[in-house]
């Protein structure tokens, strides 16, 4: 049986930010049907495409650089397969790449992911001092609500930056326990930010090599 791995770049902006991850794991199910791929199916009573996605994106985020990851069960050329599929893709869903992987190579995993979002004005006080004090603090531990355990969030933050007003950062989530961008934006105090119509956007997700 033929069982290639691809992985794929992709962009999720637009509405399509909206929808949460089981919905876009059925969008890129029924794009694949409709691309006529022949794809890797998992046992059991209900065979499901061999899909993965080393770091799902939180409802109401964009993401400018994605990365998925599927198995085919026919030989097909990468540009071929790239045409079929952008041919199937809705609005919001832009593919950017298609790579064939070679014959055991393993899964994607992700080793830090990059996000920025637009600050207006009136939030931008003080901000720069909050940053600084955020970096030079050696343990910022994050309590959550709900059962959840606690987390700290500074060995997770590599980079925090706030340029001609543009928030930029980059967490790492290779490590033990995980943080979000969200919880960034609650400890510099910018909890209502995505209430004045702004969203994050995830600009990279880097891959362990």
């Amino acid at each position: 049986m033929v069982r290639l791995r691809v992985r794929i770049r992709f962009c999720k902006q637009d509405d399509l930010r909206l929808i949460g991850h089981r919905d876009l794991m059925r969008c890129f199910e029924r794009i694949f049907r409709r691309a006529g791929l022949a794809l890797g199916m998992s046992q059991g009573f209900h065979p499901k495409p061999r899909m993965t996605f080393p770091l799902p994106l939180a409802v109401g985020i964009a993401g400018l650089d994605e990365v998925m990851e599927f198995e085919l069960a026919e030989p097909l050329d990468a540009e071929e397969a790239l045409v079929r599929l952008k041919s199937q893709t809705p609005p919001g869903l832009i593919l950017r790449s298609l790579e064939m992987l070679p014959p055991g190579a393993k899964k994607a995993r992700a080793r830090s992911a990059s996000y920025q979002t637009p600050v207006p004005l009136p939030m931008q006080t003080d901000l720069g001092e909050r940053i600084a004090s955020l970096l030079d603090k050696s343990s910022c531990i994050i309590a959550r609500s709900g059962g959840r355990s606690s987390v700290d969030l500074r060995p997770l933050l590599e980079e925090l930056t706030l340029r001609e007003g543009l928030l930029s950062m980059r967490l790492r989530t290779d490590q033990e326990g995980s943080a979000g961008p969200r919880e960034v934006l609650s400890v510099l105090g910018l909890d209502r930010l995505e209430t004045q119509g702004l969203h994050l956007t995830r600009s990279e997700v880097e891959l362990c090599h």
